[in-house]
């Protein structure tokens, strides 16, 4: 049994997991080789009484049922910084609940791992794992709350299917950290 339906993730799925499938679902619509992108993540409720005009743009009217928590898609991330470094300078209002992000990776499987040239700098690395043969492309979805709820989806290039996304809460631990940590101070 799928952890997916057509029609989007199952209506016992956690807030925070139905934000992340549905982010992951809006992004295998853009297809491959997309930029990295933020959301915000939003309660629908509160959205609906202090933004009327805003829910009513996303589509979000009162009389339909709709998730827990909107996902708002943020300005272009800048291509010519680190993700890090573009995340340390992110400060959310408090109308937002938590946020999001989706990009792509290549990874290598485990059994990879010991066949890695010592040494590289991240750029020698990059170009290493990209003439890989055994090279996976993945989307992770990241999406954190700013109670320190976490959750992630992962979605292969080569089963791009809703049936065969992956989903779970430590899966990305360093993008989840970076994410959590654009809630502090």
């Amino acid at each position: 049994m799928s952890n997916v339906s057509p029609s989007g993730p199952p209506m016992a799925a956690s807030p925070l997991t139905r934000a992340v499938l549905e982010i992951d679902e809006y992004a295998s619509g853009l297809g491959w080789d997309q930029p990295a992108r933020l959301f915000a993540l939003v309660d629908t409720a509160r959205l609906r009484s202090q933004e009327p005009g805003l829910a009513s743009q996303l589509g979000l009217d009162a009389d339909e049922a709709a998730a827990p928590l909107t996902p708002i898609e943020q300005d272009e991330i800048p291509a010519d910084r680190p993700l890090d470094e573009f995340l340390a300078t992110i400060a959310w209002p408090d109308a937002v609940a938590g946020c999001a992000m989706t990009v792509e990776r290549l990874m290598l499987p485990p059994s990879a791992e010991a066949s890695v040239p010592e040494g590289l700098d991240e750029a020698a690395l990059a170009k290493w794992v990209a003439g890989h043969p055994d090279r996976q492309e993945v989307r992770m979805t990241v999406a954190v709350l700013r109670n320190g709820a976490r959750e992630s989806a992962l979605r292969l290039r080569e089963k791009d299917s809703p049936t065969e996304v992956l989903t779970g809460a430590d899966l990305v631990p360093g993008l989840a950290e970076a994410l959590a940590a654009t809630f502090e101070g």
